[in-house]
């Protein structure tokens, strides 16, 4: 009975769709501005931290997210209309909500395990900024950056460098950039970055010296991680290997004990 009901109610909905009676995508775009509050703080960096530059825009990925709640809630509907309650209403909307959570909390398990990863990028890509930004300014070396940047640096740094050449001479363009990747020491390290870019050119081999040694400090940091966590896999590696053997030495005295047990009987 529950699959033919569900039939019924895929077919009603489809025709609701193809007819146009429900539009999921006015509503979605109608009620955008509403749905944005549920857009996570760190969904923008976790995306392009998975994906990089193959994200033309993580709006309209997040609007997809929305509307395949939507589409859950509604077809789970339709699908209880026969015996239509709270309880099953109230079902639709926690599948349609678990739906919309699923992409998010994929970027996170990815971020979780390429933490490590993720975080080594920014120095690694600011030592070999410090390279050309003894060559040219700062707003010049970042635009000279991005062809060799990390992938997942690249939107942030095109809309950086946009921000820069349309007159913003402000910091706000570099905080921005560290809001959209919140690695490790990424605000402070463009805090410098902007203090290098406004340095008189006699101050800058100093002010260059000073950033190198932060760059290289995080750069310390990333390995000591980097180590740190292999020693942990390793440890645990260590610790199943010796739960495996302990336990597979228990198991054999166990068997062999019953089996001296059976042969005295």
């Amino acid at each position: 009975m529950f699959i033919e009901i569900f039939i019924i109610g895929a077919i009603i909905l489809f025709i609701f769709f193809y007819t146009g009676k429900i539009n999921s995508e006015k509503f979605v775009n109608d009620n955008k501005d509403l749905f944005y509050l549920l857009k996570e703080n760190d969904y923008d960096f976790l995306l392009y931290a998975k994906y990089g530059e193959k994200v033309y825009d993580p709006n309209q990925v997040f609007m997809k997210r929305i509307r395949n709640g939507v589409l859950v809630t509604v077809l789970l509907i339709c699908v209880f209309i026969s015996d239509l309650s709270f309880v099953n209403i109230m079902l639709g909307i926690i599948c349609g909500f678990l739906t919309f959570k699923m992409q998010y909390l994929q970027l996170k398990r990815f971020y979780r395990a390429h933490l490590n990863e993720v975080d080594s990028l920014l120095p690694y890509y600011l030592k070999g900024l410090e390279i050309l930004i003894q060559h040219y300014t700062v707003p010049v070396a970042l635009a000279r950056s991005i062809e060799d940047a990390p992938e997942v640096f690249k939107p942030g740094l095109k809309a950086m460098i946009a921000k820069i050449e349309a007159g913003d001479s402000s910091v706000q363009p570099y905080m921005d950039f560290a809001a959209m990747y919140p690695v490790r020491d990424s605000v402070r390290m463009m805090r410098l970055l902007y203090r290098l870019g406004l340095g008189e050119q006699e101050k800058k081999h100093a002010q260059l010296v000073a950033f190198s040694k932060s760059v290289s400090s995080l750069q310390q940091k990333a390995r000591e991680q980097k180590y740190k966590n292999r020693l942990s896999k390793m440890e645990s590696m260590t610790m199943v290997m010796l739960v495996c053997t302990g336990g597979g030495g228990m198991i054999l005295l166990i068997v062999s004990m019953l089996m001296s047990f059976s042969s005295v009987a």
